[in-house]
Parts: structure tokens; C-alpha cells; sequence
């Protein structure tokens, strides 16, 4: 059992079979999740004793950093850390006006095979606990000595594929007794598993909801998205709508970029007529290029055309910030360059 990803009532549970006082849990949850410990050996004001207890009786995540590469270009940084079974995960931090953002994986690995995407190369080899996600952010947060205002789960893995800790992770971000970080502050992404967009939908979150989209029409969607096979664009939309419904959060849908696939006048009237009149939000991400795949990113001039045409649509549009593009920004990037060992910049 992983204590880091106990939440408070559950490790005061734990505790209580231990036969220790109930305080003992409000000092070992402030030592997790708000001064990263990073061992329970600096958890000083436990007896000496509860700590060999707890050392010997549960697992304690403490993500190691095994690489760190920093854009000469934005400051934006791009982590990869080793987990204690060996696996590795990607984070970045991301520096903006409105605060900082910490991009967290959802798993190692994927299994979604989305084709413009590094992370699903090797496929899925497991779920992240939600100590896991969580220590990405105290580490990132150790390592810069600032605070994270804002979480976007969107690097390496499909949320939705690790359903239940993704939202205990959510849970326990947002909690008082940690990081506090509001839920408005917190995007999940999804690349359409419609039967968890309904259950997200019930668990009475007030989390922003991402859709990778990326192609406005079924055919076009399953070149791009295997997913595209198992749910169609109308079952996606009905789930959408049932999301706005039950949690009045707007929802914002990815469309990455491909230059000649899905940048052309034709998915300009196919986004339109699919989006049009729902209050929808399209954020554009010109494609981080993978040397695995042929797919070249949309030049910027286009990507302008392809905005201000949506926006006359009536469609709400936004470009994302280019960042990191330096530092093998795009998901699964770096870890992939590590463990095939290519020191070629991908």
C-alpha cells in the first residue's frame, strides 16, 4: 500500500490500526503533501519507531529525477522521472503570466495509438497511483521553489484509462489539507472514452474537461484516433453535452494540426457544422513533429487562416503557446529518446 496515495481519512484509518494517535495522520499527511518529504525518515516529529512501522509496512513514492531539460527559447521545463518499479514518466513546467503550469502523466505509457502521439509508441505498460501524479508536482515544485497554481493531466496517457486515480488524484490536489489547488485550476483530458465522460460527469467536480479532437468528421478521426473505432463523434457530443449539463464547466477540445490532413478549408466547415452554437471552445496545438511518423506541423500563417475562419464561424478559438518545442516537447518524447538510447534530438 502506498501511503502517499492514501487520502486523509484513509491514512487516518491506518493509523488508528496502528494504535497511534489521530493527530499522527495530520502530521504525516502535511509531511507528504505540503512539505514533500521526500523519505519518511524526515518526518522529525514522528517517534522514531512509527517511522521504521510505517517505512516497513507501506511503500512511500518519491519520484527520483533522472533528467531535466530546460528551453533556451521560454524557460519551460521538461522532467523525467524514475519510479520505484523503474518505469519512467514525463512531466513539464510551463511559466505563464497567469502562474505556473505543471503538465502531469496519467500513466506509463498508452494504449490509445493515437498516430501524431510518442507516448502510445510503446504501448501501455501501467497506471500511475494518484502519490505518483502527485509527486510530480511536489518535485517540480521542490526543484523551482515555486508554487504551481494550475494542472493540466495531459502528457503521457489516457486519464480516462485510469479512471478511479485520476480522480482520487483530483481530490487530493484540490484538498485543503494539500496543495489546495482549486479544481477550476485542474484540465483533464480525454480522447473520448464516452462511458467515463458520463461517470466525470457525476462525481461533482468543478475540473475543466479537454476533448482531443483533432479531426471533425468519423472517417477522418479513425486515420487519426483508434478510439474513433469504438465511439463515434455523435456519441462524443451527447456525452459532452451531458457534462455541460450536470457541471455548467465549458469544455475545450484539442485539435492538434497536420499539415495537409486536417488543416484544409474542408475541416474548417466540418468543425463548424459540428461545433457551431454549442458555446464550444477549440484550442489549436500545431503538431510537436515525431520522427517515427511523417506528420509535419501546420506553419504558422496557416494556422491564423484556419483560426480567424472558425472565428467567423462563430466558433470560439484560441492557438496554444508553443512551449518547449526545443526540448522534445511533444508527450513521450524524452522518454522515448532515453530508452531507446537515440541522443538525436527528436
Amino acid at each position: 500500500m502506498d501511503l502517499k496515495s492514501l487520502n486523509y481519512e484513509e491514512l487516518q484509518n491506518e493509523i488508528k490500526n496502528l494504535g497511534e494517535s489521530a493527530f499522527r495522520a495530520g502530521q504525516i499527511y502535511d509531511w507528504m503533501h505540503k512539505k514533500g518529504a521526500e523519505s519518511i525518515d524526515e518526518m522529525s516529529n514522528l517517534s522514531k519507531n512509527l517511522r521504521e512501522r510505517l517505512k516497513t509496512g507501506y511503500e512511500y513514492t518519491a519520484l527520483k529525477t533522472v533528467q531535466v531539460q530546460e528551453s533556451a527559447i521560454d524557460g519551460t521545463k521538461k522532467y523525467l522521472f524514475a519510479l520505484s518499479d523503474g518505469n519512467l514518466v514525463e512531466s513539464v513546467w510551463m511559466k505563464y503570466h497567469h502562474g505556473n503550469s505543471v503538465c502531469i502523466s496519467s500513466q506509463v505509457g498508452c494504449r490509445m495509438g493515437c498516430k501524431f502521439c510518442a507516448s502510445t509508441l510503446d504501448g501501455l505498460e501501467r497506471g500511475l497511483l494518484p502519490g505518483e501524479m502527485l509527486d510530480q508536482i511536489y518535485r517540480i515544485t521542490k526543484e523551482t521553489g515555486q508554487r504551481v497554481s494550475n494542472v493540466v493531466v495531459m502528457g503521457t496517457g489516457e486519464p480516462m484509462d485510469n479512471y478511479d486515480n485520476v480522480v482520487k488524484f483530483v481530490h487530493m490536489l484540490s484538498d485543503d489539507k494539500g496543495l489546495n489547488i482549486s479544481q477550476r485550476n485542474i484540465t483533464v483530458s480525454t480522447c473520448g472514452i464516452v462511458p467515463r465522460i458520463y461517470d466525470l460527469a457525476r462525481e461533482d467536480l468543478q475540473i475543466t474537461l479537454a476533448i482531443s479532437l483533432h479531426a471533425p468528421t468519423d472517417e477522418k478521426r479513425r486515420v487519426l484516433m483508434p478510439i474513433a473505432n469504438s465511439y463515434s463523434l455523435k456519441e462524443v457530443m451527447d456525452a459532452c453535452r451531458f457534462y455541460f449539463e450536470k457541471t455548467g464547466r465549458r469544455i475545450s477540445f484539442e485539435y492538434a494540426l497536420v499539415s495537409g490532413v486536417n488543416d484544409r478549408d474542408e475541416e474548417v466547415r466540418e468543425l463548424s457544422a459540428l461545433l457551431g452554437g454549442g458555446g464550444y471552445h477549440i484550442n489549436l496545438i500545431p503538431v510537436n513533429p515525431i520522427k517515427e511518423r511523417n506528420f509535419k506541423s501546420t506553419g504558422h500563417s496557416r494556422v491564423l487562416q484556419f483560426k480567424n475562419k472558425l472565428e467567423k464561424n462563430g466558433i470560439n478559438v484560441t492557438i496554444r503557446r508553443e512551449m518547449g518545442r526545443d526540448i522534445d516537447g511533444a508527450c513521450g518524447q524524452l522518454r522515448r529518446r532515453h530508452l531507446t538510447g537515440d541522443s538525436t534530438q527528436a
